[in-house]
Order: structure tokens, then C-alpha cells, then sequence
């Protein structure tokens, strides 16, 4: 994998990581899913036949700024 250079400050050599969803019945880590966000009756995000994509973070040593990049679909 290339070195990704940071687009705040300029860096090379960002720090990998995850942004982690620790809410209830999670599976530990975040997605982005296409479109705004809707809510159901229940107040619950409707997710249903949206393509989901994990998000991979990096994080600049020199600043500490984040880059998310979707990764491709579960």
C-alpha cells in the first residue's frame, strides 16, 4: 500500500486504525451507508437494501488529523 500523505499538514506515513461503534449489538466497528439518513417508526436508522462500507481511518502523527476511506461493501 502506498504511503497516504496527510491533507491537512502534509505528512507521509499516516497511522492506520478503525473508528470503533460500540453502541448496542454493534459488531465493533463503523460503515458509511449511500444516501441521508432516514429514520423508522422506532427512531432506528432504515439501512435496509443500502450497500454498507467498513470505513478504514488514518490518523497523521504530525498533526493527528483523520482520513476516512470507505472500503468496499460487507
Amino acid at each position: 500500500m502506498e504511503a497516504i500523505t496527510c491533507t491537512q499538514c502534509g505528512a507521509i506515513g499516516l497511522e492506520p486504525g478503525f473508528v470503533e461503534d460500540s453502541g448496542q449489538g454493534t459488531r465493533g466497528y463503523a460503515r458509511w451507508i449511500a444516501g441521508w439518513l432516514q429514520r423508522g417508526p422506532l427512531g432506528n436508522a432504515k439501512r435496509m437494501g443500502r450497500p454498507r462500507w467498513q470505513i478504514e481511518a488514518f490518523r497523521c502523527p504530525a498533526c493527528g488529523h483523520l482520513e476516512l476511506f470507505a472500503a468496499k461493501p460487507d
